[in-house]
């Protein structure tokens, strides 16, 4: 079993249209409703392939009772933790040729008793999991060093044997590496950032995960959009890609990659085939679809040791 935790998560309205432009009434082509937040996305990717999951969830709101309901039958199992503060609502607004524009609400401020119960329902919950996955922004009232009690937390409950994962960016992804999570999934962009530098080629990507490891963090996750994705673990280094679909929406597709790579038993080439065989699937659906089996073209994967470290970057973040 995995277990989610989604300190900020939302409801998100995804609407297609043909031309994006300021100032305009456009009318819409397509839209949904999905429930949102980047471990609920991990959580629905991994029911979507017959993985048991559980979402550890704060909830307010009608915000909240929604989520959980549009949850329910995708076979997604909610702990709820009940907040006083409303849950927030996101929209993106998606483009024939795939360029995406999200508007965030900032979600919720929490009091200190509500993220203390939030902790103490992820260290129950994992119990008997094998991975627990903390992901996303964190809501007003959070500290930076949140993720990083988390890592610690989870690890020194007695009954708990969990691996514990983090996909985050800013100071609360900086403060999580230091704790020595056993992966961490960063995009180039958030990777980037974490390090202080621009990476503009595979080889900096590369150097950048080496730097990550030695702070720690057991095996590095990279999405690359475009270019793939990049694994950096302790036994080997490598880059896995699939071949080029049409892109109906980016949204989402980081965490199914995240997902894929659990399904595929986090650990490894056969881990990293699935995540992208997940990612590549991903961009192929509307708004934040999840892919199911019948969607996957794992034997599309391409997956080399043999690393072209010359090789420019230039793919969408995911």
């Amino acid at each position: 079993m995995i277990v989610t935790l989604t300190p900020n998560p939302s409801l998100d309205r995804t609407v297609e249209i043909d031309e994006l432009r300021r100032g305009e009434v456009i009318r819409a082509v397509g839209g949904r409703v999905d429930p949102g937040g980047k471990g609920v996305n991990v959580s629905r990717a991994l029911a979507a392939g017959n993985v048991a999951t559980v979402a550890v969830l704060p909830s307010g709101g009608a915000e909240g009772s929604q989520l959980s309901a549009l949850l329910a039958p995708v076979g997604v199992q909610v702990v709820q933790v009940p907040i006083a503060g409303a849950l927030r609502s996101n929209i993106t607004i998606v483009e024939p040729d795939g360029t995406t524009t999200k508007l965030n609400e900032s979600g919720p401020e929490l009091s200190r008793d509500e993220i203390e119960a939030i902790e103490r329902r992820v260290v129950a919950v994992a119990e008997h999991a094998a991975w627990v996955v903390a992901a996303g922004s964190l809501p007003r009232g959070v500290g930076t060093g949140f993720y990083a009690e988390l890592v610690t937390v989870v690890r020194e409950a007695g009954n708990n044997s969990a691996q514990v994962c983090v996909d985050a960016s800013g100071a609360p992804f900086d403060a999580a590496v230091d704790a020595g999570p056993d992966l961490v999934k960063p995009n180039a962009e958030e990777l980037a950032e974490l390090v202080g530098r621009p990476l503009r080629r595979l080889g900096d990507v590369v150097d950048a995960a080496a730097e990550v490891r030695k702070r720690g963090v057991g095996t590095v996750l990279v999405s690359l959009g475009a270019d793939g994705a990049l694994l950096a673990g302790p036994d080997e280094v490598l880059h896995g890609w699939a071949p080029p679909v049409r892109v109906r929406s980016t949204v989402g597709a980081g965490d199914a990659t995240l997902a894929g790579f659990l399904a595929g038993g986090g650990r490894g080439r056969p881990a990293l085939v699935t995540a992208l065989a997940y990612g590549t699937a991903a961009v192929s659906l509307p708004g934040s679809v999840m892919p199911r089996p019948a969607d996957l073209d794992a034997a599309a994967v391409v997956v080399t040791d043999n690393l072209d470290l010359d090789r420019h970057l230039g793919g969408t973040p995911s």
